[in-house]
């Protein structure tokens, strides 16, 4: 195990400060330390032009979005990434990837779109599945009063959100949607009991901050029907087919849990035929994209999102 010392550093410090683990907090407490440690670590605020809060319709009433428009970009037909942010299903929210997505927004000179999907254990699997799917044919149905371009959107998100992000492409490509790509960061695309017989899940199970003890304590709030991972929307990987998706990023990290499902969702979508670039962070642990502020690789997988954006989106018409 050759975890980076910039993490390193970081648990070293977090350590001087014993805090209850979040699995030990009540769900109201576990969100808000979340959304907390985002603005601890996920560096300053990067100014964006115009950021507007609105809200699509969805199966159990009004999902919220959040735009963010930069400088240069246009007000109308801009292209577009849907962010869809992680935190296990339970506790992640627009306000604890704000800095995420504004980080992208600046680097890849697009719009990014976050979307605030149904949580758990109050909304239990598929809702948080049927709120993005849901949110995807908003935005595109309304994409000229939002100002986006409809022909240039990409999906995009972490972990849980990374699973998300598979299961809205998959949609996409079933309902004819021309997605440009999808950033599959450090994806959860297997929450079927056999997961855990993954090397990464045995050999980084008690590497914070995403433990097997949190990983369970999600999983529970997210499936109390475990006969619900079966399903390719909790589950991307046992999908039936993944042909024609649209191009995919896929990032993970090498000292992550979830390292293994990445890789193999990645090997599935190329024995497919779909174009995919891969990028491992060695030393990298679970969550890093959110930690701009303390680590070095964070830029390095911002600055990979940013050009495969540009590159698919703004600078392909």
């Amino acid at each position: 195990m050759h975890i980076d010392p910039e993490v390193k550093n970081l648990f070293a410090k977090i350590n001087e400060q014993p805090a209850p683990s979040m699995d030990q907090l009540s769900v109201a407490d576990a969100r808000q330390r979340y959304c907390d440690q985002s603005a601890v670590l996920g560096g300053p605020v990067v100014a964006i032009n115009q950021v507007a809060n609105f809200a699509a319709e969805g199966p159990a009433g009004a999902i919220p979005l959040r735009l963010y428009r930069p400088d240069g970009v246009p007000e109308d037909a801009a292209p577009a990434l849907i962010y869809i942010h992680g935190g296990g299903w339970v506790i992640g929210s627009i306000e604890s990837h704000d800095r995420v997505c504004r980080q992208i927004a600046h680097r890849a000179s697009c719009a990014v779109i976050s979307v605030e999907y149904r949580l758990a254990p109050e909304h239990p699997a598929p809702a948080a599945a049927e709120d993005v799917i849901s949110a995807l044919i908003w935005i595109v149905d309304h994409a000229t009063e939002i100002g986006v371009d409809a022909g240039r959107l990409a999906v995009g998100g972490d972990s849980a959100g990374g699973s998300l992000t598979a299961v809205a492409a998959l949609a996409a490509r079933d309902a004819g949607i021309p997605l440009r790509c999808q950033i599959l960061i450090y994806p959860a695309t297997d929450n079927r009991d056999s997961a855990w017989s993954y090397p990464s899940r045995i050999a980084y199970a008690e590497v914070p901050p995403l433990t097997r003890p949190i990983m369970e304590y999600f999983r529970e709030s997210f499936l109390p029907d475990k006969t619900a991972a079966q399903d390719w929307r909790v589950s991307p990987l046992v999908v039936e087919s993944v042909e024609n998706v649209a191009t995919a990023l896929v990032i993970t990290g090498s000292c992550d849990v979830l390292h293994d499902e990445g890789v193999l969702y990645a090997d599935r979508l190329e024995k497919a035929g779909v174009a995919v670039i891969r990028r491992n962070f060695p030393g990298m642990v679970h969550g890093f994209i959110e930690m701009a502020g303390v680590l070095t690789a964070t830029h390095l997988a911002l600055d990979t999102i940013a050009f495969v954006l540009r590159e698919q989106l703004v600078q392909s018409k």
